[in-house]
């Protein structure tokens, strides 16, 4: 996260909630972001989030944060992020899947940025009620076409973003087996023209 003497965005949030050791942390969280969705390149993370096609590979069920190499993710945790208990149905398996701290830094940083930025404090609130992040939370349309409240050049914003396609991308790929079990097989049969659950 750049934010220099000259910087039109502000860190007040960041440095009221967090240490300077803690911020160096979030930088990490943010560039390995940026890298993973730049495949690498050098470009600026604007750039590279407008260029991606999000529309088609959400159409073909692979949003661009299952792309993200979940191996060195795991490497990121910190205070952000918490395991919780899940049961995956019909197998009634218990695993450990990815919860959001409620109460902790990242939430309060989300509350105080959501003071000055109505679509931050909506997204602030929906986590801290479900203890979840969710792909609905924030769409890429959204991110694409609201400029007033998702500056993609805010180092603010790209932090919220890293996080959130991070936490999806956790989401996706840890229990993956356990999703596809409990997600329904449909089978479409054109001559009759209605579908069928198949166990």
């Amino acid at each position: 996260m750049n934010f220099s003497c000259k910087s039109q965005y502000s860190a007040t949030e960041l440095n009221k909630n967090f240490t300077a050791e803690q911020i160096a942390d979030l930088n990490k969280i943010t560039e390995f972001f940026k890298s993973e969705m730049c495949l690498h390149m050098d470009s600026d993370f604007k750039t590279c989030y407008e260029r991606t096609p999000h529309e088609y590979l959400e159409t073909t069920g692979n949003g661009f944060w299952k792309n993200i190499d979940f191996e060195k993710q795991k490497e990121l945790y910190n205070e952000i992020w918490m395991f919780c208990e899940s049961t995956y149905y019909p197998s009634e398996t218990k695993a450990k899947d990815l919860c959001a701290v409620t109460k902790g830094k990242h939430i309060k940083y989300l509350v105080d940025l959501g003071k000055t930025n109505q679509r931050i404090a909506k997204y602030a609130e929906r986590i801290q009620g479900s203890g979840d992040f969710n792909g609905f939370d924030i769409q890429y349309w959204e991110v694409l076409k609201s400029k007033k409240y998702f500056d993609l050049n805010d180092p603010n914003i790209q932090l919220i973003l890293a996080i959130h396609y991070l936490s999806l991308n956790d989401q996706s790929t840890k229990n993956a087996d356990l999703i596809e079990q409990a997600i329904p097989k449909l089978k479409y049969y054109p001559q009759h023209a209605y579908i069928t659950y198949k166990n």
